[in-house]
């Protein structure tokens, strides 16, 4: 993590859980941290968890990636105010709780797709215009899932409608992003990481039990990878990393 040593990285979704994680271990080591996150007090209140010479590293913005706009102001106010991006982690999503077939749900299946699809992408689209300015090597993150690779047909579970769609659509799109960043002849990497279960508030609290239950993931190990990922030398680029609990069966 030398390489990214006094450099920028912003982390979406950086409230809770696996982004809070992340924004955590990237300030300790060394970044300039920028957590975005609709909550910004609780980005905030990460600070207490950073040794005190550190807590500098640690900056909280409001962002709500669903919208466009806002996303379009915040990374140019990063921009400017932190002199460029070279990491950005896509972390920020939901899950929702709902069938497809059922008729009131289209509010809920657009808050899907406008988090966890259109907004990594208009988020990538931006930190793409800072890291093409400032011309250092760069690297993008895409917290996808394993349910982005192989959907889970358990007719116990309750749907979670769009999720699996919409991490299937991180897994093509990761792809894509790769294609594109080789033809704009910037040193640009990404990855997708892809965890099996997780404990994180994404879940409400009775599937959230019933995850703990079984063999499980921490976010902070969901946060090492992406340090690994991060470490890699120049020629080398991790294109997909799946990181999964011991025992779990799926």
């Amino acid at each position: 993590m030398e390489q990214w040593k006094n450099r920028v990285a912003v982390v979406t979704g950086a409230s809770s859980g696996i982004g809070a994680a992340i924004a955590i271990d990237l300030a300790k080591a060394g970044m300039i941290t920028v957590g975005l996150a609709r909550r910004v007090d609780k980005v905030q209140a990460l600070k207490k968890e950073l040794p005190e010479k550190l807590r500098v590293n640690l900056h909280a913005m409001k962002c709500d990636v669903c919208e466009e706009e806002e996303i379009i102001r915040t990374f140019e106010l990063i921009d400017a105010k932190f002199n460029g991006i070279d990491v950005l982690i896509n972390n920020a999503g939901i899950i929702r709780q709902t069938a497809l077939i059922d008729q009131d749900n289209s509010s809920l299946i657009r808050e899907v797709i406008d988090t966890n699809v259109m907004g990594l992408v208009f988020c990538t689209r931006e930190a793409y215009k800072s890291m093409e300015k400032h011309g250092r090597n760069s690297h993008v993150v895409h917290i996808n899932s394993i349910v982005g690779q192989q959907h889970f047909c358990l007719l116990e579970y309750p749907s979670f409608n769009m999720y699996p769609p919409s991490k299937f659509a991180v897994t093509a799109i990761t792809e894509i992003h790769r294609q594109e960043f080789i033809r704009s002849k910037h040193h640009i990497k990404v990855t997708s990481v892809s965890p099996g279960a997780v404990i994180t508030d994404i879940f409400e609290k009775d599937i959230k039990d019933m995850v703990a239950q079984g063999p499980h993931l921490l976010p902070e190990d969901v946060s090492k990878s992406v340090l690994y990922i991060l470490g890699t030398p120049p020629h080398v680029q991790v294109h997909e990393l799946t990181i999964k609990p011991f025992g779990e069966e799926m």
